[in-house]
């Protein structure tokens, strides 16, 4: 019988260490810092720019005796300094972590069976933690509460990455986020938020604690804008998803002296009320402001509040006044994905306070058709998918230092929370303790 003979680019294939790769980090040489035809060490896990005889790659060959890489563009693998090219199903896994694929049929459902990491940790797929890098815990909710938003996370899914390097790079995080053969139960947001930092001029950055609606704010209109999206509802996912429009009727204040000071401003059907309607990705809630004076008692009872009696802003009945002005909203349309911000900060002259108000809700089936104009004999139900949530030391004053940040995520019938890479399976009656700041609502299908 003749053996089969080995050949060299088999030879190191048992020197590869999985458990030191990890690609969540910036594609850049460690040495030179470039990112250009950088391959990834699949010993040690470092990144050295080219193979050739005078490259990084092929030094770090030689003096460390490491001899397999990849390419991190192509999942190429080589060995060098011999510079053959390597083909071995073994291998596919490693590129699979690299760079995750999917098809409709391979998309982790909530419901899925739980996979398992190289150290045997189970983990559900879009379920894992993000690290915490420095203080971009405010950031790691939002793009938790993105990548559950169904119509988002397939299309960066099933689109092969396109736009500017902030809509590739988010792309590729949603692919980590999802993948069900993750090395380890748990993806860093590093290079994605590397991009942000530049995309934004430096507003938003890993190390420094921030607002997540600012944030959520700022992305949303940035992949609209780099997935080519125009002023059509229909020209992005980014607004096809979550965009609805609002109509705002306005009405100049009269000084009328006959009037007691109490009674507040209406408008008046006689007069001149403006219309116009005006396109949204998120309703800003407005809470009442807690009590000012507590005795000792009182300051253990943290104040609530209804969503309906929150929402009840944009009845088109109730009226707003500033600066003279008299305003009052009503919904013309509601998107597919309504997103509900809650103005929970507020800064004077001293410094910036925070509203402790809780807010009471129904995690599902919750009623809009009130706040959307026409009448709707039928109800217009959204349930929640995401709910973000601050915590920080009790009282009125924001402590930013002493910020933490959760998110809330359904999966099927169950809970998890969030908090970095602090994954567990969460009560329904927790949900509504936390001081949320933010939430996500998914409308039914059966009420479109």
């Amino acid at each position: 019988m003749v053996e089969e003979p080995v050949r060299a680019s088999d030879l190191y294939l048992d020197t590869i260490n999985r458990a030191a790769l990890d690609f969540d980090f910036e594609k850049v040489c460690s040495v030179s810092t470039s990112n250009i035809n950088v391959y990834g060490c699949l010993v040690c896990g470092k990144y050295f720019q080219g193979r050739g005889r005078s490259s990084y790659a092929y030094a770090h060959s030689i003096h460390d005796d490491h001899h397999v890489f990849i390419n991190l563009e192509t999942t190429k693998v080589y060995v060098l300094p011999d510079g053959y090219l390597v083909s071995d199903p073994s291998l596919e896994d490693i590129a699979y972590v690299l760079r995750p694929t999917f098809i409709q049929s391979t998309i982790p459902s909530p419901s899925a069976k739980l996979s398992y990491d190289l150290a045997s940790q189970a983990y559900l797929p879009g379920y894992v933690g993000l690290n915490n890098i420095k203080h971009n815990d405010h950031m790691n909710v939002i793009i938790h509460a993105l990548l559950h938003v169904r119509p988002l996370r397939d299309f960066l899914l099933l689109t092969p990455p396109t736009g500017t390097e902030l809509t590739r790079r988010f792309a590729t995080l949603a692919r980590k986020l999802w993948n069900p053969r993750l090395f380890k139960a748990q993806v860093s947001p590093h290079e994605f938020l590397q991009e942000v930092n530049r995309a934004s001029d430096g507003k938003f950055r890993l190390e420094k604690q921030g607002d997540p609606v600012d944030f959520l704010s700022w992305l949303l209109n940035k992949l609209h804008k780099d997935l080519g999206g125009k002023k059509k509802k229909s020209s992005s996912i980014v607004f096809a998803t979550f965009q609805g429009s609002m109509r705002v009727e306005t009405q100049q204040v009269l000084v009328r002296t006959e009037l007691d000071n109490s009674t507040k401003p209406r408008f008046d059907i006689d007069r001149e009320i403006k219309r116009n309607t005006s396109p949204f990705l998120f309703l800003s809630i407005d809470l009442p402001p807690p009590p000012l004076f507590q005795d000792a008692v009182e300051k253990n009872i943290i104040p609530q509040v209804s969503i309906h009696s929150v929402l009840s802003k944009y009845d088109g009945k109730s009226t707003q006044e500033a600066l003279g002005t008299l305003r009052r909203y009503q919904a013309e349309s509601l998107p597919s994905y309504l997103i509900l911000s809650y103005k929970r900060f507020t800064k004077n002259v001293f410094v910036e306070e925070k509203n402790p108000t809780i807010v009471n809700f129904p995690l599902r089936g919750l009623d809009m058709r009130e706040y959307l104009s026409g009448t709707h004999p039928q109800p217009i139900l959204y349930d929640l998918v995401a709910n973000v949530v601050h915590e920080s030391v009790a009282g009125t004053t924001r402590d930013k230092e002493n910020t933490v940040w959760k998110v809330h995520l359904l999966a099927g019938e169950r809970w998890y929370q969030i908090q970095d890479l602090i994954v567990e399976e969460v009560r329904k009656e927790m949900i509504f303790l936390g001081e949320t700041v933010l939430q996500v609502w998914e409308r039914r299908s059966n009420a479109l």
